[in-house]
């Protein structure tokens, strides 16, 4: 097939899982077209399969702000005529589900399938701004397809948008062969050169992630189990996480490692990984961790309940419960046996439940099942 995907290029799940779905979809014979604004920050991938095409905006003294979402219908439209694409799938609402159906008008009576699919934000502002719902509703009604990465976020989207079309369900996935145990410990040494335990945090460092909980939690354990941090990421919380690590005296012990293109280096030398979040859509992060044998201590909150069970893979506490979350990453850093064990079973969950050859299977049966119905549906 011939598929067009549109994303955000920069950092953030929703970019990472789109890139991560047509780098997958290449390696299975599919031609792929992205369409955004910018090479997407992961696509470190060479392929005759996969093209790229720059969305380019026009400054004019009249526009305060370059109208991306018309430029990026045009370009959809554009690519979908000349490389003739069997479907468009575009990713996060907003505005991307909106641009690809003026791409589909445009193009009337050629028939362009449109797949959308929700990562969490796109459905959670909402909450916080009601003047989006309208377009957003529409624009996910006149999809061709609409998928959800959880059921949390499938339910969340009914209710806020009152919604009475499917919504399929196809979650998040890794790539089990590339995110997997190091063998190699020079890494581990060099950060950790006394045999600490090492605890890593990956995020975009919004108050949604709640990083001083991260600091907090870090801070008890360090009490009593000897080891790093690791903070990954990089966002408006970074400046007060610091602080925090400064006034606890914890700047030996705790790295700001920013943004990387890789963790799957990083997560694979870790012994444990925080994410104490205010709400996580799916927690692709934590499936990341779990695929290199890493237990996770987390929120039970939005879709990750339904990524790592409770005592099996890791565990989960309330949001805000630092104390809680505390004993726990003892508990797990102190016993190598129940570690280990954690890790072991984390890693069966990723394989069994969220392969990556398992989960585009499941899109690649989607994109037929949404085309068959487009094409053999009656003319307008």
């Amino acid at each position: 097939m011939k598929i067009g995907i549109t994303c955000y290029p920069t950092y953030g799940g929703s970019g990472v899982v789109a890139t991560e779905i047509g780098k997958e979809l290449a390696a299975r014979g599919h031609e792929i077209h992205f369409i955004s604004y910018a090479v997407p920050i992961k696509l470190n991938y060479t392929s005759e399969r996969i093209h790229f095409y720059e969305v380019e905006m026009l400054n004019y003294p009249l526009f305060e702000h370059p109208p991306y979402a018309l430029a990026l219908a045009t370009k959809m439209a554009d690519v979908a005529l000349n490389q003739s694409l069997d479907l468009l799938h575009v990713h996060y609402a907003i505005p991307h589900s909106v641009s690809a159906y003026l791409a589909k008008e445009m193009l009337r009576p050629h028939r362009l399938p449109v797949i959308t699919t929700l990562h969490g934000t796109d459905i959670t502002l909402v909450g916080n701004d009601r003047s989006y719902l309208p377009i957003t509703k529409f624009s996910i009604e006149k999809s061709d397809g609409v998928t959800a990465v959880s059921v949390y976020l499938r339910d969340l989207t009914y209710r806020e948008f009152d919604l009475s079309r499917p919504i399929e369900m196809i979650p998040n996935f890794v790539n089990c062969d590339v995110f997997r145990r190091s063998e190699d410990e020079s890494l581990k040494r060099k950060l950790a050169p006394r045999g600490e335990r090492i605890l890593v945090h990956v995020s975009n460092f919004r108050p949604v992630k709640r990083v001083m909980d991260v600091i907090e939690i870090f801070d008890r354990v360090h009490q009593r189990v000897p080891s790093r941090l690791l903070m990954v990421g990089d966002g408006p919380e970074r400046s007060n996480a610091e602080w925090l690590v400064r006034n606890k005296r914890l700047g030996c012990q705790v790295t700001f490692l920013g943004k990387q293109d890789s963790i799957g280096e990083i997560l694979s030398i870790s012994d444990l990984m925080l994410l104490p979040s205010e709400t996580e859509s799916f927690g692709l992060v934590a499936l990341e961790a779990m695929a290199c044998e890493v237990p996770v201590v987390a929120s039970s909150v939005g879709g990750i309940p339904e990524v790592i069970r409770n005592e099996i893979d890791g565990f989960l506490a309330p949001v805000g419960d630092v104390d809680g979350m505390a004993a726990r990453a003892v508990e797990i850093l102190s016993d190598d046996a129940k570690r280990t064990e954690l890790g072991a079973n984390a890693r069966h969950r990723a394989q069994d439940g969220f392969s990556s050859h398992r989960i585009i299977e499941r899109y690649e049966a989607f994109y037929e099942q949404v085309v068959a119905e487009v094409q053999s549906a009656p003319g307008p």
